[in-house]
């Protein structure tokens, strides 16, 4: 799924470049080619044209895909992220005019981008709704695991086909009844384990998911084999739940799961990477935001009484503690009778301008000195605090393995899951921390990155 959202975003990226060389033929003639786009003058300027059009795509959902989706909701979105990029780019040549090849070129290039880009999703489109063109799956067993795997993998969200079911003679049970009354529709059931690679030929399957709630002693070991070694993909429910829901299955993870599962994995290189921009974009962000902190923090005392930072201790990388910074947005006594709880929904607590620093997110600006001392990094899991963090790991297993990587400004939780109040919402939000820390990349990060800006924008998940 990952592979095939890179592609798309790789052809649009080929196709914007191809629409600046079109709209210079056509608004300047073909000799003017050569002029105006070589050297590195040109190449500045491709950059910034090809970045604001897929800036402007993401931002209006224009990769946001579903089984069900409409060529016209497309063109919609395709046209929306076209007046996006007008304006961001009005506003790049306007402040640096040597950008500029040429009057009416914006115009014309983002014209053909339109028509390029609308078509090229609509070939993406027909392969990603129709089965012919997904890989079909077979899942063994036929219980409560096996439903669940069958209901996820024919989900919209999905880029799977479902081939049915192959029944196993494992003594699943759906509360006290046995695997004799299959959880899952009868006529689902293709097949059953004792040819399993027969069955997965007859089914065209590509790829078998092992559902099965209890293995031990009656796995189909030769049969599963025999399968692997024609070909056919082996995985487990997790690994599938975790392709299609960008989340972990935490409730069918052994620890021997962690062990032997890809990733988990950082390489120097990328520490020192990621701990590079870091620093960087934690110092620019500062240097751009300083001229604003003095108007900040007098409409914060003009409005309540307190201090205008608010400090709080938080949990860190190896569960070391540390002090966040933010912007005050609640009064000062806020905890004084309560003690430490969660925000809720239009929490009293917050002041008049303490809603507006939530909801623009200016209030988390400071927290740009815990990236520069080292304390957080740009994208990671939310740093809790230390009351709740012992109180959630008793609960929920794993609770603790999202402190292996340092806290985050942002997170994988934060652009994909509303904002956490309960132990059920934590439980949520490890799934998705666990799944950052399981494949965290460079690519992950630039996504985490401009999702973040999304939410910003459109204020969600404020509380």
């Amino acid at each position: 799924m990952v592979f095939r959202r890179v592609i798309l975003i790789v052809g649009d990226a080929a196709l914007a470049v191809a629409s600046l060389y079109l709209a210079v033929t056509v608004r300047l003639g073909a000799s003017e080619v050569a002029a105006k786009l070589y050297g590195f003058a040109a190449l500045y300027t491709s950059c910034i044209f090809i970045i604001i059009l897929l800036f402007s795509a993401h931002l209006m959902e224009v990769y946001k895909f579903a089984r069900n989706i409409k060529k016209m909701e497309k063109l919609i979105n395709v046209l929306f992220g076209a007046a996006t990029s007008f304006s961001l780019l009005s506003i790049v040549y306007y402040l640096e005019p040597n950008v500029i090849l040429g009057r009416g070129v914006l115009v014309i290039s983002l014209c053909i981008f339109v028509l390029f880009q609308f078509c090229w999703h609509l070939l993406y489109m027909i392969g990603n709704n129709y089965p012919q063109f997904s890989p079909r799956v077979l899942i063994l067993g036929t219980g409560i695991l096996a439903a669940k795997m069958g209901e996820l993998i024919s989900s919209d969200r999905s880029n799977y086909d479902l081939a049915g079911y192959a029944d196993c003679d494992v003594n699943e049970t759906h509360g006290n009844e046995p695997d004799t009354c299959p959880v899952v529709p009868l006529n689902s059931i293709i097949g059953d384990s004792k040819d399993l690679l027969a069955t997965s030929i007859k089914a065209r399957a590509e790829i078998i998911v092992i559902a099965l709630s209890e293995r031990r002693g009656n796995f189909p070991l030769r049969d599963v084999l025999r399968c692997k070694l024609n070909s056919i993909q082996i995985v487990d429910a997790p690994t599938i739940y975790e392709r299609v829901q960008g989340k972990l299955m935490l409730e069918s993870i052994t620890p021997s799961w962690f062990i032997f599962s890809d990733g988990f994995h950082r390489s120097i290189l990328f520490s020192i990477g990621k701990r590079a921009i870091d620093i960087v974009l934690s110092v620019l962000g500062l240097s751009m935001m300083l001229p604003f902190f003095p108007l900040i923090a007098f409409a914060i005392k003009l409005d309540s009484k307190g201090p205008v930072l608010f400090r709080q201790l938080r949990v860190g990388n190896r569960e070391k503690h540390f002090m966040l910074y933010k912007f005050r947005s609640m009064r000062q006594d806020a905890e004084q009778y309560s003690g430490a709880v969660w925000a809720e929904k239009n929490d009293a607590r917050v002041t008049t301008l303490g809603r507006f620093l939530r909801n623009s997110r200016v209030d988390e600006i400071p927290q740009l000195i815990n990236v520069l001392l080292g304390d957080m990094s740009l994208v990671g899991p939310r740093p809790e605090r230390p009351e709740f963090v012992e109180k959630l790991k008793q609960i929920i297993p794993y609770y603790s393995k999202r402190h292996f990587i340092h806290p985050g400004l942002t997170g994988w939780a934060q652009v994909r899951y509303p904002y956490g109040a309960s132990v059920d919402d934590a439980v949520e939000k490890l799934r998705y921390d666990l799944y950052y820390i399981k494949n965290m990349n460079p690519f992950l990060d630039t996504l985490i990155f401009f999702e973040t800006i999304k939410v910003v924008l459109f204020g969600r998940g404020v509380r």
